[in-house]
């Protein structure tokens, strides 16, 4: 299996400009009890920060937070107003965050921390936090345990968080109590298309030439004939949540 944490290979986040379609189609939302676990069960106002396309934004909504999504790329933007209508978005990055000191309850991040430079992050994170506000990390990483999700991550290789990947930076700012850690699992439907979109959407697929794409994407397709039953494939996945709150002498 390849971890691909390097962010050379990865590739820029701005890749995922290009692929802004295929990410909305292809990549799975976040399960209820996952989001519930970061923010409770209370209506907060929560800024969504790098919110792509709003997979994260919708669950937030739909459970009755107050949502200002914050996301750099104008083509996920476009695709975030047009799946979750009404929700107020703003152009912004982790390192800058257009927002009033104080001014929210919780900062969710899904499938992003791993993109910010975390010594200005984290300090314009806990600015716009309120007393007692909330840093809420969430990833979905595949379950290799599953045969073919592991064949898969052969081909396209695995991007997952490390524990320290999220303490290490969290802990080193002295901004923020001990990180607290759940898991939950899930399963996502995929057919044909779906699951060579969710490839395509990954930003070291997202980077390359499309002379070099395609042999991967065929290399999945085959995988796909090799394993799909009536309804398609099940994606299984494990949600890696994170949450800590502000110290109270920071503010």
């Amino acid at each position: 299996m390849i971890v691909n944490r390097d962010p050379k290979a990865r590739g820029p986040f701005t890749a995922f400009a290009e692929v802004a379609g295929a990410y909305e189609r292809g990549r799975p939302t976040y399960p209820e009890e996952a989001v519930r676990w970061l923010l409770g069960d209370e209506p907060r106002d929560v800024v969504d920060l790098g919110a792509g396309t709003g997979k994260l934004t919708r669950v937030l909504v739909a459970l009755g937070h107050r949502v200002t999504a914050v996301e750099p790329l104008a083509a996920m933007r476009a695709q975030l107003e047009e799946a979750v209508p009404g929700v107020i978005t703003v152009s912004g990055n982790a390192e800058s965050l257009p927002l009033e000191d104080a001014s929210v309850d919780v900062v969710a991040c899904a499938q992003a921390f791993h993109w910010f430079d975390h010594a200005v992050a984290l300090p314009e994170i806990a600015r716009v936090l309120r007393p007692g506000g909330v840093l809420a990390l969430v990833w979905n990483s595949r379950d290799d345990r599953e045969t073919w999700v592991a064949q898969l991550s052969e081909i396209i290789g695995n991007e997952s968080v490390g524990e320290a990947d999220v303490r290490g930076p969290i802990d080193e700012s002295g901004l923020f109590e001990p990180v607290e850690r759940a898991e939950f699992r899930f399963e996502q439907a995929l057919s044909r298309e779906t699951l060579l979109d969710l490839v395509v959407s990954r930003s070291y697929c997202a980077k390359l030439p499309e002379a070099d794409r395609e042999p991967i994407l065929a290399e999945v397709a085959r995988l796909y004939d090799d394993t799909a039953g009536e309804g398609g494939v099940r994606l299984a996945y494990v949600t890696e949540c994170f949450r800590a709150a502000t110290r109270k002498e920071t503010r």
